[in-house]
């Protein structure tokens, strides 16, 4: 079964009505096939709401959010999810470039809180991650599969 953890453009694109990126996104990762599993984390869930909140959306974005939180499978943060916590430390201490066991290659970065946490999502559910901009490209091959579109 594939797996693709959406960031929160790629659904923010749906939400807005941006057909020719999620057209090419759904062309390139088949999507909608009964063998993929659709994930976002809760942290995307809040982004789009605050988002949503914050500018006002009417009922039919609002429903069109719906609609696809509804296709989605949501991975909540648990404190007793070792793995997950664990995950997000790691790509942290590795983006800032102080992970003793994994070097990075490159300038440090500072991922912003929320992509640490869909990051680590994207870890410990084996899943390949969605994103639209640059900031997880430096976990690409190393923690995670990035598709950018």
């Amino acid at each position: 079964m594939n797996r693709f953890i959406l960031d929160t453009n790629i659904c923010l694109a749906y939400v807005r009505g941006k057909s020719e990126l999620y057209g090419a996104v759904e062309q390139k990762l088949n999507l909608l096939n009964p063998d993929t599993l659709t994930i976002i984390s809760v942290v995307t869930k809040a982004e789009l709401l605050s988002l949503g909140l914050k500018n006002g959306w009417g009922k039919k974005k609002l429903s069109k959010l719906e609609k696809l939180l509804n296709k989605m499978y949501i991975i909540n943060i648990n404190e007793s999810d070792k793995a997950l916590i664990e995950a997000y430390a790691k790509i942290d201490a590795y983006s800032q470039g102080r992970l003793q066991e994994v070097p990075l290659e490159i300038i440090s970065r500072n991922l912003g809180k929320n992509d640490l946490w869909i990051a680590a999502t994207a870890f410990v559910t084996n899943a390949e991650l969605v994103p639209t901009d640059s900031d997880f490209d430096h976990l690409n091959g190393t923690w995670i599969t990035v598709h950018k579109f």
